[in-house]
């Protein structure tokens, strides 16, 4: 086979995470690193999304650095999806423990967002307003990944070996037997895509799920 019949012939891609871990099983790679982009923001002006690189465990400690990304995709309105990106990782945060080692701090984070987020929700629902939102939260901490999440925006991991799981459960009615019962169970009715009543939205459902990943 000629080059010029060589240059034409397409090679398939490979996942990025493949790459990554052949560098990890070559040893060429001690620490992790975090490459992030954005693309397709919705111009109808209720989504948002947050970016954070530069989180810290302790206060100025570079060496407890942790990053945080998360989606938030608002519906009647943008007042839900403002206030949660605003005030949500503070929340989560501030429910974790002072002075605690870094294991310490990942085995409490589950039950601080579980207590993020609710406290989010209640003190945004004490403004009076319609708008609600999903929250998709990531939280990278060297090797290891916390998500949570409520409503419907995914979070999709490539694995080292090239297979791709979805991080996240769909809270949507049409699908989700366990969030239709939860509704009801609050006092609300569920209509054809439709919520009447009841505790049933601010973040688009009062479930937060979890994908707790380590290397």
């Amino acid at each position: 086979m000629s080059k010029r019949e060589m240059s034409k012939v397409k090679q398939s891609p490979v996942p990025l995470a493949t790459l990554i871990g052949r560098e990890l099983r070559n040893g060429k790679v001690e620490n992790p690193f975090v490459k992030y982009g954005q693309a397709g923001l919705a111009k109808k002006g209720e989504d948002y999304f947050l970016i954070k690189t530069d989180c810290h465990r302790v206060p100025g400690d570079p060496s407890t650095a942790f990053s945080v990304f998360a989606v938030f995709d608002g519906h009647n309105g943008i007042s839900a999806a403002i206030y949660a990106k605003e005030n949500l990782l503070n929340n989560v945060v501030s429910a974790i423990p002072q002075d605690i080692s870094r294991d310490a701090w990942l085995q409490a984070l589950p039950r601080a967002l579980v207590v993020g987020f609710v406290k989010t929700d209640t003190e945004f629902q004490k403004k009076g307003e319609t708008s609600g939102t999903t929250v998709t939260f990531v939280l990278v901490d060297g090797w290891t990944v916390t998500v949570a999440s409520v409503g419907d925006s995914r979070c999709i991991l490539d694995t080292q070996g090239g297979v791709v799981s979805l991080l996240t459960v769909d809270h949507r009615l049409e699908e989700n037997v366990e969030e239709r019962e939860r509704v009801t169970a609050s006092g609300g009715e569920v209509g054809r895509l439709n919520v009447f009543g009841g505790n049933a939205d601010l973040f688009a459902a009062g479930l937060v799920d979890f994908a707790y990943l380590d290397q």
